[in-house]
């Protein structure tokens, strides 16, 4: 079972970019997904900052992926993604069917993102005609997809799940960081840089309920299935996200790690598994 560094979900300056992934390098992890997958607005690191980015990290002998957007609204986007799909040095996680189609219209393999909504067993067969080679499972999947999709005949591909993080549970094309500082969205003043981990959403009584972050909202807490790695081995789990986040991130690497590695059951550190289950994503239900 091998450890990945999911897309960096928040907006970050340049420089705590950088410095977050060189400290990265020297982890325990064994993929690397690298690229703006939320808003094209955060230019803080460009196509070809990712592309050196990229480079460098492959350089310490671990795999690389580039992640796409999981959300396209102009021409300008496309072209990205075109230039992206184009460079054809690393494997792309494709975000959305735009980049499905641009990279079955090149005969190139591919992962599938979380975003691509794969719901049933006919349509994990179509994707994977296209050169599906790797499913990152929906944030709201878990066992119970899996076992169709066993029961179906369908030949798996490598299967990876979320493991920690903050799950990304919608997107839209209104900024919703922006709205809730009364500002516009082509003037929100790239404000998601005041909230490197998000900004917390909570209801009239002070209970957190969401995390808003930029056109994405997600989980107020974290999700932690590091107690179900049996489990997951038992299901074909191959390869566990980890999203990044501002604080912590190497101490949640070497506990993972050294679950793994020593075939221990880690102590829970999160607050909801309740999606593998086949439950509210926001409960935590007790491993069996």
């Amino acid at each position: 079972m091998r450890l990945t560094l999911g897309p960096l979900q928040y907006f970050w300056p340049r420089e705590q970019v950088f410095a977050f992934y060189r400290a990265a390098a020297a982890w325990p992890v064994d993929v690397f997904y690298l690229g703006e997958t939320v808003c094209s607005k955060r230019r803080e690191l460009r196509t070809r900052d990712w592309m050196m980015l990229a480079e460098e990290l492959a350089g310490s002998g671990r795999e690389i992926v580039l992640s796409t957007l999981a959300l396209l609204e102009a021409e300008s986007e496309l072209s990205s993604l075109m230039r992206l799909v184009g460079d054809g040095r690393f494997r792309i996680e494709a975000n959305d069917m735009s980049a499905v189609q641009l990279l079955r219209e090149r005969g190139l393999p591919f992962i599938g993102g979380p975003t691509l909504n794969v719901y049933n067993h006919e349509t994990l067969r179509l994707l994977r005609e296209d050169g599906l080679q790797r499913l990152v499972l929906g944030v709201e999947h878990g066992r119970p997809l899996i076992e169709e999709f066993r029961a179906s005949g369908v030949p798996l591909p490598e299967l990876e799940i979320a493991a920690w993080g903050r799950l990304p549970l919608a997107f839209s094309a209104r900024c919703f960081t922006a709205r809730a500082l009364d500002l516009a969205k082509d003037e929100c003043g790239f404000r998601c840089l005041d909230y490197p981990d998000g900004l917390p959403l909570a209801t009239r009584d002070g209970t957190p309920f969401l995390t808003i972050n930029g056109i994405q909202v997600q989980t107020a807490r974290h999700s932690d299935l590091g107690p179900e790695l049996e489990e997951l081995r038992r299901a074909g789990i191959d390869l566990l996200r980890l999203y990044p986040q501002a604080k912590g991130m190497s101490d949640v690497v070497a506990r993972f790690r050294d679950a793994i590695d020593n075939d221990i059951i880690p102590l829970r550190a999160g607050e909801e598994n309740g999606y593998w289950s086949g439950r509210a994503g926001m409960q935590y239900v007790t491993s069996t």
